[in-house]
């Protein structure tokens, strides 16, 4: 192992793995576009192979997700790897710049589903519509959150939840305290 480098997650290579297959993307499209080869990249993903810094930031872009998904936080006891993530050992994805912090409740991204734990900040929103191949279950655990779903909007309160199959929706808190929500994703996208 390089001890130059971050220590990466003992999932990355299953974790890139079902992000490329999630994207409906093969081993040469993905080799290609990160200008790899397709033997390392293959290495990279049946964990027998370490991508630098670099790699990492090129495959983040190329996926769509932040780096850090990429990166461990906090190493599981074996006992509990893959089984158990503890909450200070979330991974941190999505992209706060909405007002939307998300952690994976998930151990890795290798099932057929995402588990996410989103926080919606006071007064946030996204103003664009999101529309992606997915079927989404929402459960609100705190506050209110309003959600638009394919042209309707709903308004939600603590112990109320949502299913979205592939139709546009945006969300909105509208007000000052923060909205906690249990959100489940099929396929993982991040």
């Amino acid at each position: 192992m390089r001890h130059d480098l971050p220590q990466t997650s003992h999932t990355l290579g299953v974790d890139l793995r079902a992000l490329r297959r999630a994207r409906g993307l093969t081993l040469t499209q993905t080799a290609q576009a990160l200008g790899r080869s397709v033997g390392w990249l293959s290495q990279v993903e049946r964990d027998k192979s370490e991508p630098s810094i670099t790699d990492l930031r090129m495959m983040a872009v190329h996926f769509d997700v932040p780096v850090s998904i990429l990166f461990r936080h906090e190493a599981a006891p074996a006992s509990e790897a893959g089984f158990v993530v503890r909450a200070s050992a979330r991974r941190p994805i999505g992209s706060s710049m909405a007002g939307l912090v998300e952690e994976l409740l998930s151990p890795d991204l290798s099932d057929d589903f995402e588990v996410v734990h989103s926080t919606f900040l006071p007064h946030s929103h996204i103003k664009d519509l999101v529309q992606r191949p997915t079927q989404e279950v929402g459960y609100l655990i705190s506050g209110a959150l309003e959600i638009e779903i394919d042209g309707v909007v709903h308004e939600l309160n603590a112990g109320d939840s949502f299913r979205i199959r592939g139709e546009a929706f945006r969300w909105a808190n509208r007000t000052a305290d923060p909205v906690v929500a249990i959100w489940v994703i099929a396929p993982p996208v991040y």
